[in-house]
């Protein structure tokens, strides 16, 4: 049973916005009161958040769906419809989410740190909210929106100061343990350590952490061993620490070889040139160890690389090499200075942009964008009067002149949306947009209306082609 996840894919569904409520108050005394209709609720957000408690993405391994609430409908008496509930799910410190196609949306990392997946729906407006001087009582009300849905990448980039690599068996995790009070497992065979172990050490005053990356042998970096799994542990790393086995008994080792082998891998995966290296000549404390470590530790030396004969078993060296992490750690952390707080790049619309585009298809003229593809989400097609509405607004919004601009004809197919889901309407302009529909029982609108005057009913497939509403005509 997998206990350590570090990549998981998440499919998150944000609740769904209520719809809005058309109702006419009516007491004694008042038949007609006015319109006292609510608005639905907003639907709950899906909403990453750093806990510092949480190590691991198992439990959205095991759960990789979650939605959140939905919002309530409006009611009667301007009684608003309750929002539904954010889910927050809990994520470890250097989380980044991606989409599914790898872009990266977000690298969380601190405690508190919150980013939203996935946004709820809007509620939709009540009849009491649509009203106006010249629609005094809309015998409608816009429908929610429904809430976002996206399959994000969640991928766990440990967040430690020093990172430990090397050959299985080379003692890293003998040498984290010794460090640190963390006990991860040991044994005498390769691929012991099948997940990263983090330990806290602490040299005078500097208190950082170490990872144990297990798994890193010659090809890890294409996918041999278990390096490619953890290979993206190292990358938050600051500084880097060569555990070589001196007393390796395999043909063909000898610790040169290694870090040669260990090195090539980390240059193959790319981005770790700049960090600082230290050397650990491990298991000095057996003889033929202790002779390998004094044959290499000038050749290390000779390269630049600053190298510790050190013991696990024995804690020789282990203060050295313990206060040599520190030093460079505080390097880094000052080279890295206090972080920058996070900004946000507002870009301005530009001054000509209508909020829509109009592209001539082989099928007909297609309508993108946000604010025509919301109105037509929120548009209840079985109120006559709601669709009136939208036309209205498309028509003030500036659609039926980009559609005369791009060649519509009367009759022609309009599709507002993407090619997958789209809604598509035939356009007729023969009647001049106005502010409202003229007087007739609520929920109609008789520029809909003039369907039945050709003897198309409200299923017949033609009934739409003889509507026309206020110069968009026929949008449903």
């Amino acid at each position: 049973m997998a206990t350590f996840v570090d990549r998981v894919i998440l499919h998150a569904q944000a609740g769904d916005g209520g719809n809005g409520c058309a109702s006419i108050l009516r007491e004694k005394f008042k038949p007609l009161g006015g319109p006292d209709g609510g608005n639905g609720g907003r639907g709950g957000d899906i909403v990453l958040e750093v806990d510092p408690s949480v190590t691991t993405l198992l439990e959205f391994h095991h759960r990789p769906h979650r939605r959140a609430g939905n919002g309530k409908p409006g009611q009667g008496g301007h009684r608003n419809g309750a929002e539904g509930a954010d889910v927050v799910l809990h994520v470890p410190s250097g989380t980044v989410v991606a989409s599914a196609d790898g872009e990266v949306l977000v690298d969380l990392v601190g405690a508190g740190t919150r980013h939203v997946i996935a946004r709820g729906g809007r509620g939709g407006l009540g009849n009491a909210a649509l009203a106006s001087p010249r629609r005094k009582a809309p015998g409608f009300a816009l429908l929610g929106e429904p809430g976002e849905h996206r399959d994000v990448v969640l991928e766990l980039k440990t967040v430690a100061d020093v990172a430990l690599v090397g050959f299985p068996s080379a003692g890293k995790s003998s040498l984290i343990a010794a460090l640190s009070a963390a006990r991860p497992k040991i044994a005498d065979y390769p691929f012991t350590t099948l997940v990263p172990n983090l330990g806290v050490v602490t040299a005078g005053d500097v208190v950082f952490t170490v990872a144990d990356v297990p798994g890193l042998i010659p090809g890890a970096s294409q996918g041999k061993g278990l390096g490619l799994e953890f290979l993206r542990h190292v990358e938050r790393c600051s500084v880097l620490v060569h555990v070589l086995d001196c007393a390796t008994l395999e043909p063909g080792r000898d610790p040169l070889a290694d870090l040669d082998a260990i090195e090539a891998e980390l240059a193959e995966y790319g981005g770790l040139q700049d960090r600082p290296r230290l050397v650990a000549l491990n298991k000095v404390d057996i003889p033929d160890g202790r002779a390998m470590a004094d044959l290499v530790r000038p050749l290390l030396q000779e390269r630049g690389l600053t190298a510790f004969e050190v013991s696990a078993a024995t804690h020789e060296g282990l203060r050295p090499l313990g206060f040599a992490m520190a030093d460079l750690v505080l390097q880094a952390r000052a080279a890295a200075g206090p972080g920058e707080p996070a900004r946000v790049v507002i870009t301005p619309r530009a001054v000509d942009d209508s909020g829509f585009t109009v592209t001539a298809e082989a099928d007909g003229y297609r309508v993108r964008g946000e604010r025509p593809e919301r109105w037509v989400r929120q548009t209840d097609f079985s109120n006559d009067e709601a669709v009136g509405y939208l036309g209205d607004r498309l028509a003030r919004l500036g659609v039926e002149e980009a559609l005369v601009k791009a060649g519509a004809q009367p009759g022609s197919p309009v599709m507002i949306g993407p090619a997958d889901n789209a809604v598509v309407f035939d356009w007729h302009p023969s009647i001049i947009a106005g502010e409202g529909p003229t007087a007739g029982p609520r929920g109609t609108d008789v520029r809909v209306d003039a369907r039945l005057d050709d003897g198309a009913g409200p299923g017949s497939s033609d009934a739409w082609d003889a509507a026309d509403l206020e110069g968009i005509d026929d949008w449903g």
